[in-house]
């Protein structure tokens, strides 16, 4: 085997290096995608929670300004002055605390002129209530909160005139001037003993309604129902941190009013997997929403799946990688064996043909020499017979003795024919060494017909294929004897019927004899092709046995074979296979058979 040939064979091939980085082509591929799978879900699970969030700020609200307007909408059917019980009816009828979680009540706060104050506190005093307005300031209308529920936990706003400070009067205004809901900026209310961020929400009423523009407006202000909020119990209200995966921070301009991001809390994450700041418009003020994710998020949502997909994905590739230069490695050494093994039986071929070649010449040389002291027995007897007659007188009258002589002599013709068979035999092994010329299938019935001198009509030839190009010789052998062997074991030879029948099957020929004579056993359909194997009987014609040996051998020497068909009485079709030309691959073979 050629060396760079064997090397080719043995070593990993460009073959295989495309497979391993398709695979793992692949694999950085299928990593890519689910990485970008699962950051795509955890982006959506981020917005998703980042919108609610918000969502429930902006619900929460709306649903106090609704609140609101219900208390504007008691105050109008009121004529502008409703009375202290009749807003703590209407307060205790909204259930506050179960319906509006987060907000610290609900009032009404009156615009007062300085010169209505006598008159508006005497309407205080008439409902039984020790009211005083505080702290004094220098503006030129009071704005005291009059009413607040609950009472008992918001007794520190009530007088309170939130005209002293300015997010309180600024806000309150605004929503005078606009004609709908305002917060004021951050405050810290009188009533927060924790002293934290807050704000208030107002909802304006008018005399006559609600008034087109900011003059009739300002004119016809009453006041405001408004409800005060502390920012942490609002969110706290909303929903609580532990059943969040985020965490915010309220920020109004400058001030921070709510903050979540603690490093004491235990949820807190320094590096957020998403943070994003969401400005809202939230009457009248902008509202900067920091959001960021906590670890309970990323607990959630950190998936492990691309990165054992890469994992999972290179082991493989190491493990196919490994499996390669396993079976690069085996593929050198089966070669390296093959190879030896091709030589070991190259050389054993070789040696086996030379002595086949050998004993065919032997048995030739010696079936050969045989021959001439079998002819010297012959002569002898002839010569032995006429000296005895000379004595004796003719043999007619001496029946065993001229019995026996006719038995020498048919022992003679046997060992000739039994030598004339052999040597046939060995000569099948000599094919090739010469080119033959070509033979018509017609040329070698007509032979047949004359040596067997039976009828021509005994014959029937069908074939497609005019002339046999390929061992034109044994094909002749192979022919002569399955015919010969047709007419020889029929029970009437004149009467025999064989037919021969060849097709052309591209590539090679098929061949079928088939007589009517009295058939052959399946028992021996084997045996009848070995050597000096016979199934004469006594009353049958002598046989070598030699014929269908060399029938076999002559197609075996071409890669096919030779079957037989047949039942005791049916006759019997023998069919083969023969190279339809002489560089045929089936030629090769059968040389090396």
């Amino acid at each position: 085997m050629d060396k760079s040939l064997e090397k080719r064979s043995g070593g990993i091939s460009a073959l295989h290096i495309v497979i391993v980085a398709l695979s793992l082509a692949m694999t950085v591929g299928a990593w890519l995608y689910s990485k970008h799978q699962v950051d795509t879900q955890v982006k959506e699970h981020f917005e998703a929670a980042k919108d609610r969030a918000i969502g429930l700020i902006v619900d929460r609200m709306s649903r106090y300004e609704d609140a609101l307007q219900s208390g504007v909408a008691l105050v109008d059917a009121s004529n502008g002055r409703t009375s202290h019980t009749e807003w703590r009816n209407f307060a205790n009828s909204l259930k506050i605390e179960d319906k509006y979680p987060g907000v610290n009540g609900i009032g009404v706060i009156y615009y007062v002129d300085r010169t209505d104050l006598s008159q508006f506190q005497s309407a205080r005093a008439a409902e039984g209530r020790e009211f005083s307005i505080f702290p004094e300031h220098v503006q030129e209308f009071l704005l005291p909160i009059t009413y607040i529920e609950p009472e008992d936990i918001n007794a520190a706003a009530i007088g309170l005139d939130v005209a002293h400070e300015t997010n309180r009067r600024t806000g309150l205004l605004a929503s005078r001037d606009k004609g709908m809901a305002q917060i004021t900026g951050p405050i810290v209310l009188v009533q927060d003993s924790g002293n934290t961020p807050g704000f208030l929400f107002f909802t304006p009423f008018y005399e006559g309604g609600t008034p087109a523009t900011v003059k009739e407006r300002q004119e016809r202000f009453i006041g405001v129902v408004y409800a005060p909020f502390v920012v942490k119990k609002l969110v706290e209200g909303l929903l609580s941190k532990d059943l969040r995966e985020v965490r915010f921070s309220i920020r109004d301009g400058a001030e921070t009013i709510y903050d979540e991001h603690s490093s004491d809390d235990p949820l807190n994450d320094d590096n957020p997997m998403f943070q994003e700041t969401v400005d809202l418009e939230m009457y009248g003020r902008t509202w900067s929403v920091d959001i960021r994710t906590n670890k309970a998020f990323r607990l959630q949502n950190g998936s492990g799946q691309p990165t054992l997909i890469l994992l999972g994905g290179l082991i493989i590739e190491i493990l196919v990688i490994s499996m390669l230069a396993l079976l690069a490695r085996s593929n050198r050494q089966a070669h390296a064996y093959a190879h030896q093994l091709t030589n070991e039986l190259r050389a054993k071929t070789e040696h086996l043909e030379h002595a086949n070649g050998e004993i065919e010449q032997f048995v030739y040389i010696a079936s050969h020499d045989l021959k001439t002291p079998v002819r010297g027995i012959g002569f002898l007897a002839d010569v032995i017979e006429e000296d005895i007659e000379e004595i004796i007188g003719p043999l007619e009258k001496h029946t065993e003795i001229k019995m026996h002589f006719n038995m020498i002599r048919d022992r003679v013709n046997r060992m000739n024919d039994l030598t004339k068979g052999i040597m046939e035999y060995s000569r099948i092994g000599n094919y090739g060494t010469e080119v033959e010329p070509s033979v018509p299938v017609r040329k070698i019935v007509e032979d047949c017909v004359a040596d067997f001198e039976v009828d021509p009509v005994q014959i029937r030839l069908t074939s497609v294929v005019d002339v046999i190009d390929c061992d034109s010789q044994n094909f002749r052998r192979v022919l002569e004897n399955l015919i010969g062997n047709a007419f020889k074991y029929h029970p009437n030879p004149r009467a025999a019927l064989i037919d021969l029948n060849v097709e052309d099957l591209g590539d090679r020929i098929k061949v079928s004899v088939k007589d009517d004579g009295k058939g052959i056993a399946p028992e021996f359909h084997d045996r009848i092709f070995g050597v000096f194997q016979t199934l004469r009987k006594k009353d049958e014609p002598e046989s070598t046995g030699i014929g269908l040996a060399i029938v076999k051998k002559a197609v075996l020497r071409h890669g096919f074979d030779i079957s037989v068909s047949s039942s005791e009485g049916e006759g019997a079709e023998f069919t083969f296979y023969w190279p339809k030309r002489r560089e045929d691959k089936s030629l090769e073979l059968g040389r090396v058979a």
